[in-house]
């Protein structure tokens, strides 16, 4: 078999730029849209799929209407929920605490939000039902999960990788217990 094309589109650029938000449904910018947009064209999918936050949802149904196809929402696509510190500036969290979490957010979990292992699983679960070339569009956290997912990178791994708003990572995945994928492509 050879696999299944999946492709991760970052969302382009929101009205919070410069703030920790995952819960939070920050509007797209025109041109983060326009962005994403432009990043999709030209791929072959069988399938459009984003998470509900309008971020992602918004640029999903223009690229998806551009390829005559429906968006679909999944919300297991959605970014790590950041507890109380979702939707604030980067500045406004105690540096220590960030620092840690940062460094290891299994262990070092905002207050009141989400794991790092249950972010994975849940992603994991998302990437189980896909079953055609697709296309999802998403968030920085969630992408990173994806590798951790299939590719089985460790933590500090992923900050290495750099994925910018509207980045697209390209990946081959093979379903099955465990699900296994490669890299083919990363555009930033």
């Amino acid at each position: 078999m050879s696999g299944i094309v999946l492709h991760l589109l970052r969302h382009g650029i929101t009205e919070a730029d410069g703030r920790l938000i995952g819960r939070t449904d920050a509007q797209p910018l025109a041109e983060g849209v326009d962005a994403c947009v432009a990043r999709a064209n030209g791929l072959a999918v069988d399938a459009v799929v984003s998470s509900d936050r309008a971020r992602s949802a918004v640029p999903a149904r223009q690229i998806a209407a551009a390829l005559s196809l429906e968006a679909g929402e999944d919300p297991r696509w959605r970014e790590l929920d950041f507890g109380a510190w979702d939707g604030l500036s980067f500045d406004a969290i105690d540096a220590e605490a960030l620092a840690a979490f940062q460094a290891e957010p299994a262990r070092h979990v905002p207050p009141g939000g989400e794991t790092w292992p249950a972010l994975v699983a849940r992603v994991g679960d998302a990437i189980d039902a896909i079953d055609r070339p697709t296309l999802v569009v998403t968030h920085g956290g969630a992408m990173r999960a994806a590798l951790a997912s299939l590719c089985t990178f460790d933590f500090p791994h992923l900050w290495n990788i750099a994925l910018p708003h509207a980045a697209l990572l390209s990946l081959r995945v093979w379903p099955g217990t465990p699900r296994v994928g490669q890299i083919i492509g990363l555009v930033t």
